[in-house]
Parts: C-alpha cells; sequence; structure tokens
C-alpha cells in the first residue's frame, strides 16, 4: 500500500505561537510560528510529498515529489480528478494571539479580481483553546449602510459577532462571513487551495513598523449582508451540534462521525478502538482519495506507524487495509 506522505510547511505569522512545536513536535522557524500548512499544494506552501511503500521486504522506498507535481502528472493517484489545482489545503492554526477580523470571496469574486484564483470556504476543528476563548463569526449590520458606517467608524465592537468556543467544537465559515480566531486557539482548518484573504480590522498591529494593509473596498464588496447567521450564541451551538451526527458506530467503540458536507469537501472526525477499515469510514460511492490528519493517539495504517501530527493522503484505489490502535483522526474528501 502507498500512503502519499506530507511534510508540512510552516509559516511564521504576527500572531503565531509555538505550539506547533509543543503539541505536534514539529520543526519550526521561530517562536511566532502561525500556521502548519499540512497538506497543500498551493504555490505560496507546496508541500514534499515521500510516497512510503511498505511492500518492500527491508522496510519501505522512499521517493520524493511536490503534491503539485504529483496533481500535474500522476492524477490517477487521484482517481483521474479534474481541475487545474489540487483543490483542498489542510491547516493547523496556532492563534497565540488574534487573527485579524477578516473575509474572503467566493470563486467568482476571487476569478475576476484575484487573478482567476479560487475563492475560500473553509471550516474548523477546535483542537484545543483557553478557558473563555471566543470566536468572531458573523456580524449585526442589517444594511449594507449599516455596515459601510460601522466600518468607516471604526466601530468594531457593535459590528462583530462573538461567541465562545471549546475544544470539539466545529465551525463551517462560508465566503462572505466576517470572522476571526482569537487568541489562545488551536485548530484545525478544511479550506480550499486558496490563500485569499480580506482584512476589515487589524488592532493598529505595526509590522516591521507599519500597519498591515486593510482590504476594505474588497471586503465591502464581499461581505454577506445581512449576516447568513443571525442566531444567538445557543441557537448557533445548537445548529452546529445538527450539523454533526455520528454516521457509523463498530462494536468496538470505532465510529465516524459527519461534521460538514459543502461543495468543496465533506469532512469528519475519525475514532479509532482497536480497528476500523477504510472500507468502514468511505460512505458508498465514489471517493476518488482520502485526506487524514492524526489529531491524537498513536496507531498505524497498512504496517506504517502513525502517530498525533501526521498528514497523509491515501490514493484512488486504496481501500483494503484498516487503521489500527487508539486515535482520533480529520478525515476529508474533495
Amino acid at each position: 500500500m502507498e500512503l502519499l506522505w506530507m511534510e508540512p510547511v510552516m509559516k511564521q505569522m504576527i500572531w503565531g505561537g509555538n505550539r506547533l512545536r509543543t503539541e505536534f513536535g514539529y520543526e519550526i522557524p521561530g517562536e511566532n510560528t502561525g500556521e502548519c500548512w499540512a497538506i497543500s499544494a498551493h504555490p505560496a506552501g507546496d508541500c514534499k510529498v515521500r510516497i512510503r511503500n511498505n511492500r518492500e521486504q527491508e522496510g519501505f522506498t522512499e521517493l520524493v515529489y511536490l503534491l503539485s507535481e504529483l496533481w500535474r502528472d500522476r492524477r490517477e493517484l487521484f482517481g483521474g480528478m479534474e481541475g487545474e489545482v489540487f483543490p483542498l489545503l489542510t491547516k493547523i492554526i496556532d492563534a497565540a494571539e488574534d487573527l485579524s477580523i477578516q473575509v474572503h470571496p467566493d470563486n467568482e469574486y476571487a476569478k475576476k479580481h484575484e487573478n482567476g484564483a479560487l475563492g475560500k470556504t473553509e471550516c474548523w476543528y477546535i483542537l484545543d483553546c483557553d478557558p473563555g476563548t471566543t470566536i468572531v463569526i458573523g456580524h449585526h449590520a442589517r444594511t449594507r449602510e449599516e455596515l459601510r458606517e460601522l466600518v468607516e467608524a471604526g466601530r468594531f465592537s457593535e459590528l462583530i459577532r462573538e461567541i465562545p468556543v471549546h475544544p470539539g467544537d466545529f465551525f463551517q465559515i462560508n465566503p462572505g462571513c466576517v470572522h476571526a480566531i482569537k487568541g489562545g486557539t488551536l485548530l484545525l482548518e478544511t479550506q480550499q487551495s486558496s490563500d485569499i484573504t480580506y482584512r476589515l480590522y487589524d488592532y493598529g498591529r505595526l509590522q516591521d513598523g507599519k500597519p498591515r494593509e486593510l482590504h476594505l473596498e474588497k471586503s465591502m464588496d464581499v461581505i454577506t449582508c445581512p449576516a447568513e447567521n443571525l442566531l444567538d450564541e445557543e441557537e448557533t451551538v445548537q445548529a452546529e451540534e445538527k450539523r454533526r451526527h455520528i454516521r457509523y458506530q463498530a462494536e468496538n467503540g470505532s465510529f465516524v462521525e459527519h461534521l460538514t458536507v459543502c461543495p468543496y469537501f465533506t469532512v469528519e472526525r475519525i475514532g479509532v478502538k482497536g480497528k476500523l477499515s477504510l472500507e468502514e469510514i468511505r460512505e458508498a460511492g465514489s471517493v476518488r482519495f482520502d485526506i487524514f490528519s492524526v489529531i491524537a493517539g498513536e496507531g498505524s495504517l497498512g504496517g506504517i506507524a502513525l502517530k498525533k501530527g501526521d498528514h497523509f493522503i491515501v490514493p484512488y484505489g486504496c481501500g483494503e487495509e484498516a487503521f489500527l490502535g487508539e486515535m482520533e483522526l480529520i478525515h476529508a474528501t474533495p
């Protein structure tokens, strides 16, 4: 069995910390490392891929490619899926401080205004957070006129909508949704392969002695107004819980929990308690390839050892193997 084994790309950010090292054991470039691009073929962070094959008697052979190269030259590994670019990007984000209040465009706007790039639909699985942490998701403006008035006056405390966040929470962030990850949060993000972010507000922070660029007009263009989600905190939590459900439960306690499905990805949380096969994980249909991130525990797949912080792709056509061990994983398919 072949696994496409990712070598993550680390990104230093003004708001980053060191938990990518302390929690996952990654080598990080500095004490303000904010992002691990764990599975990415984006030009801003193209992962090296080591193909491990355990069929050799001596252990495994290892070949190294860029994920973008495999997507270009070895499309059979991805079931012949169409598209110029590898469609998804998996990140782990360590927010030691607040991220900017921001918004992302959809495909149509990005194609027109960002040189044909993809838009950015994303989702967050909260790995850990400090007690009392909140996130920004949505806003309170009822009209575009009110939105512009609040933004231009800098009245962001009135504009933004904050809700409490806890380990294990999950949120879908669609284009047009005003949002921000707050300090003290560690999360795994699954998103379209895009690096387009429009900053609406950045707390007046300086980077290299200068304020970071804001993108007010583009933000105003793409913000959904009124916001999609005007539910109160309790209703929001109930809505997210309703989205989630245990799709498969094995007698040994292993499970597959559905988290979200949208036009660009399906995301699930996998619990392995002894044994769970790829066949049990996959829904009936034409899954071309699977993306996995180990978020807790350890074990193996097809004789290949796995531990917390590993990220890999199971290529098209591999389906006879099983996970063994005690693990939690995030599973994504395009």
